[in-house]
């Protein structure tokens, strides 16, 4: 029996607002029309909004994607550089007089003890 009577009542909600004639004009549904339209005002400018900012999103994207693409450029061209380089270590390397290799590398030990002990030197006399 609660079944029926929350039927009755739903179904009276329902079609409350139903004369005999047709449907009742009262100021309630001119000022839910009213409120529809501002509803809708403000969602077709938040949609705007939106469509800005997703234009706004998609330029940024593709100007990062520029800026990615430059630096992957740049990178291999470093790279291209770095393999040169090291072709070239690995045939002095290579070679078959090892005594070339010793004196490249007697040089630059030589070359850093004499820079630090410069430097080492300098600095003893500027403090003093």
């Amino acid at each position: 029996m609660s079944y029926r009577r929350e039927h009755r009542s739903s179904r009276s909600a329902l079609f409350d607002d139903l004369e005999e004639g047709g449907l009742r004009t009262s100021s309630s549904v001119e000022i839910k029309e009213h409120d529809n339209d501002k509803a809708l005002h403000t969602l077709e400018d938040r949609v705007s909004i939106l469509k800005r900012l997703t234009g706004d999103i998609h330029e940024e994207v593709e100007s990062h994607n520029h800026l990615l693409d430059r630096m992957g450029n740049g990178m291999d061209a470093s790279r291209g550089i770095m393999s040169r380089t090291m072709d070239r270590f690995k045939m002095v390397f290579e070679q078959k007089t090892k005594w070339r290799t010793c004196r490249l590398a007697l040089y630059f030990v030589l070359s850093f003890l004499l820079l630090f002990y410069l430097i080492r030197f300098l600095r003893y006399f500027m403090q003093s």
